[in-house]
């Protein structure tokens, strides 16, 4: 994600002036699982308001700093809460140099990008992307799995998924704010829907199970422990959420009222129809 070199270099000591400077905003779990595999790549900044993320910023060799200074880098990639977006961008858009390269990371996609669309200046370039993993699924490394990525300003997209896919080998899905969002309102939406209810049933069981229960509840594990402004931002946050989630209450509304018809209907043996 280089701002003005795409060639995924190896970083020592030696060279690491010479990577690009990335900022991260917001260096919660997306943003420590960003900076682990854009660490060789990249000389780190992050701001975070937290107090806690210090250790864990020293182990990655990120530097904390002010979000003012971590807006001065080559790159800014933006992994601040839906709550919080549009004064971080507002804040950002200050302090951003021309020729930067913008790009977040959140769940939803019109929202954001309509909001850093009008706040960022021209003279910087955006992009809107959604990694379609997080620090669960991505466990075991991040080759193969999915990022949307959405041009929104500047001709840089093109040299991102350039080498979104070949220094860290992920599968790279052009696409727009609006088809992310209609996509996602099914895809994320129901799935950490679902994992809410199922979650509420607990305890699962887990000795005699089925492999496609099983799968379910790996399903479940991977969303669980998401922080709540990821659920929030998933179901209010996206303009397509809620006609899905009320029309799946629907269907399983119906599908109650059905099940329950028929176990009200007498049978043929109970009413001596053969």
């Amino acid at each position: 994600m280089p701002g003005g070199n795409f060639k995924g270099r190896k970083m020592n000591k030696k060279i690491r002036s010479q990577n690009p400077s990335l900022g991260i905003v917001g260096f919660g779990a997306f943003g420590q699982l960003a900076a682990r595999h854009l660490g060789p790549h990249f000389e780190i900044s992050a701001y975070d308001p937290s107090e806690n993320v210090a250790e864990i910023a020293k182990q990655l060799g990120v530097r904390l700093s002010s979000l003012d200074s971590v807006s001065h880098a080559d790159v800014i990639l933006i992994s601040a809460p839906v709550s919080s977006f549009e004064r971080v961008v507002s804040e950002i858009a200050i302090a951003c140099k021309p020729g930067a390269l913008i790009v977040d990371v959140g769940s939803v996609k019109v929202v954001p990008s309509e909001i850093m669309r009008r706040l960022l200046p021209n003279h910087v370039d955006i992009v809107a992307s959604h990694p379609l993993f997080g620090p669960q699924s991505a466990a075991t490394g991040i080759a193969g799995l999915k990022i949307a990525v959405c041009p929104i300003r500047g001709r840089r997209h093109a040299r991102l998924a350039a080498f979104l896919r070949k220094a860290l080998g992920l599968t790279v899905i052009m696409t727009t704010p609006e088809s992310h969002d209609k996509e996602a309102a099914v895809v994320q939406g129901l799935t950490h829907l679902i994992a809410k209810v199922l979650v509420k049933m607990g305890p699962l069981p887990t000795r005699m199970t089925t492999k496609s229960f099983e799968l379910l509840t790996e399903a479940i594990s991977m969303v669980q422990h998401d922080a709540p402004e990821v659920f929030e931002a998933i179901e209010k946050e996206n303009p397509y959420a809620e006609s899905v989630r009320r029309r799946f209450f629907d269907l399983a509304a119906s599908l109650s009222v059905e099940l329950e018809t028929e176990l009200s209907t007498p049978s043929h043996n109970e009413t001596g129809n053969q």
